[in-house]
């Protein structure tokens, strides 16, 4: 958000998005049924990251959220070594993605204006898939990623559950 924004509410879930994706996983101490810790770990198990949660009473409702995380499949974690075990492998992985013959381009070109404008146009406050925005705008993914991702950056897109998107 620009220097000098008031956060609100509405603004914590597409932040969190954004940490999600840049972490290996999420740990899930405490969270009641309707929380924003949820919103976070499902996101990040959207994106492919791991799911990780402490368990808590099932008498105290803080730690209800959590509890289903863990009947859910999410990782039960009781000690650091839990989560460090589990990101090992991962940690172990090439963090570089070498281009292959054909794959053109390291970078998505700079969406010009027709682009943004008919991305833009295709949008709207009815939840569309983005597998759909990019069929009707007869763009590339990336130059509709890109366009999505300034929109968001923005304020002015929001994200839904399924790969769906829609203006704010």
């Amino acid at each position: 958000m620009p220097l000098g924004h008031v956060p609100r509410a509405r603004d914590f879930p597409r932040r969190n998005r954004l940490i999600s994706g840049c972490a290996l996983g999420v740990v899930v101490v405490e969270a009641a049924h309707r929380s924003g810790s949820l919103i976070t770990a499902r996101m990040a198990a959207e994106q492919g990251r791991e799911v990780f949660a402490v368990p808590g009473s099932p008498l105290d409702p803080r730690a209800a959220g959590a509890n289903d995380l863990i009947k859910q499949g999410a990782t039960l974690v009781t000690e650091a070594a839990d989560v460090i075990q589990a990101v090992e492998p991962i940690m172990e992985r090439p963090a570089a993605f070498p281009l292959s013959e054909g794959d053109g381009e390291a970078f998505a070109p700079d969406p010009d204006a027709n682009d943004r404008a008919r991305i833009t146009d295709l949008l709207g406050p009815s939840p569309v898939s983005i597998d759909d925005l990019i069929r009707m705008a007869a763009a590339s993914p990336a130059v509709v990623r890109t366009v999505l991702l300034e929109l968001e950056l923005a304020g002015r897109l929001e994200r839904h559950g399924g790969g769906l998107v829609s203006l704010i």
